[in-house]
């Protein structure tokens, strides 16, 4: 039961359109994934339906699949994201090379979304304030093979004070009341109420405050919420635009959405096949080049070249940054990181060791190809096993990149007739 100031409320905000949108929520929700263009050309899968129209690379699927079951999604080749979500991302338009921030990025699939259509090239930081969701992030960011980004667990004003005007777009896709999730979630009913309303407004207030300062002059701000209430959205913008006059709307091409005044954007359940969500593209007056220095990096241990050698990788542009004995591989506009709560510097790839190298699980899925592969079918024997933690076949020896139909798993170990399996144990299939 939807609460009764909520539907008052809609009522007078909507109109002559209200019965339609009540209805809407009655019906069931379209279901949705998004492929994942870090992984190579998608796959045709039997559950995968109609594009969404807004996002060349989502997917609504048939419900009853069940692909978060399935290898693909271990193995990073689609994410499951709900249609409208992708919204803020097209409104945002990143491009490979820039220096992009999602300043509330948890759980990750606007992240993974920017970091499909950035192609490896350029730096994003994604931040989120919640350690748990941090790591729920930072996991995400790993299995879609994302090696440009920087994970950290900070309070977005002390990123502001850090990096001023440091990034060509920033996404601020802000906590809130969560009305458009009412048909998703059950907890967003129980938990609304209009102090809620109010104080998602306030906090949102103080995020956008903080993501501006983030932006160059010339760069992309865009605000976005999946609630309806205009003091969550039009309201919070049109208070920005106030206190902030370095900042106008921007007019951006989106015949999908409904467009409201000061580039604002709404996504109605009764007019997509989405949940609800609002969108504010914003502009920072001006015109400059990224401000701030990048950190200096490190040299590579000769135990990752050696091992790099033997199977045959060859790391894109960046530089290596040394964590204790964990060797990561960041993009070259990292910046300087004392005092930051860092949760992933760039692309794990591994641990440095006495005269060896042990490579990690995010190496293996960030991989598009390596001298020792072994391939199953999504439905062999052997990526059961191998999911379940058990040994399998193989001629190989020693470090060999387990994928499935093609595409990277993780890790095995090879004597010329198993590999050990070298799967996390966390991600393990248990029985």
């Amino acid at each position: 039961m939807l609460p009764e100031a909520f539907l008052e409320r809609m009522k007078i905000q909507l109109g002559q359109e209200y019965p339609a949108f009540v209805a809407s929520l009655e019906r069931p929700r379209a279901v949705a994934l998004r492929f994942n263009p870090l992984k190579g050309e998608a796959p045709t899968l039997p559950f995968v339906q109609a594009q969404v129209p807004w996002e060349p690379m989502g997917y609504y699927y048939d419900p009853e699949s069940r692909p978060g079951l399935h290898p693909y999604h271990e193995a990073g080749v689609y994410y499951l994201q709900e249609a409208s979500a992708m919204a803020p991302v097209q409104l945002l338009d990143p491009q490979p090379g820039e220096r992009i921030c999602d300043l509330c990025a948890a759980p990750g699939g606007k992240t993974t979304q920017i970091a499909g259509r950035m192609a490896g090239e350029g730096f994003l930081l994604c931040n989120e304030i919640n350690p748990k969701r941090a790591k729920i992030l930072s996991r995400n960011i790993e299995r879609m093979g994302v090696a440009n980004a920087l994970v950290t667990n900070e309070h977005p004003g002390k990123l502001a004070e850090r990096l001023p005007g440091f990034f060509d777009r920033v996404l601020i896709d802000a906590p809130c009341s969560g009305e458009g999730m009412f048909r998703k979630e059950e907890a967003a009913v129980t938990d609304w109420s209009q102090e809620t309303v109010e104080m998602c407004a306030r906090r949102q207030a103080e995020i956008l405050h903080s993501g501006a300062q983030l932006v160059r002059p010339g760069g992309r701000l865009v605000y976005s919420t999946c609630t309806f209430a205009p003091e969550e959205d039009e309201l919070t913008v049109e208070e920005f635009l106030q206190n902030h006059p370095d900042f106008e709307p921007e007019m951006v091409e989106a015949p999908w959405f409904t467009a409201g005044s000061a580039g604002n954007f709404r996504m109605w359940p009764h007019k997509l096949l989405g949940e609800g969500h609002f969108a504010a593209v914003l502009r920072k007056k001006g015109d400059a080049g990224a401000e701030g220095d990048a950190c200096a990096g490190q040299k590579l241990p000769k135990e990752w070249s050696s091992f790099a050698k033997e199977l045959g990788i060859q790391l894109p542009e960046g530089k290596a940054i040394l964590f204790g004995q964990s060797l990561f591989w960041a993009p070259m506009d990292l910046p300087e990181l004392r005092g930051l709560k860092v949760m992933r510097p760039g692309l794990e790839l591994g641990v440095v060791k006495k005269d060896r190298f042990e490579p990690a699980h995010a190496l293996a899925l960030w991989l598009r190809e390596c001298k020792n592969t072994e391939s199953f079918a999504p439905d062999s024997r052997e990526i059961s096993a191998y999911m379940h933690g058990d040994v399998v076949p193989s001629s190989q020896k020693g470090w060999c990149l387990v994928t499935v139909n093609g595409y990277s798993l993780g890790w095995g170990k090879g004597d010329g007739q198993v590999l050990k399996n070298h799967y996390p144990k966390g991600l393990r299939i248990m029985g």
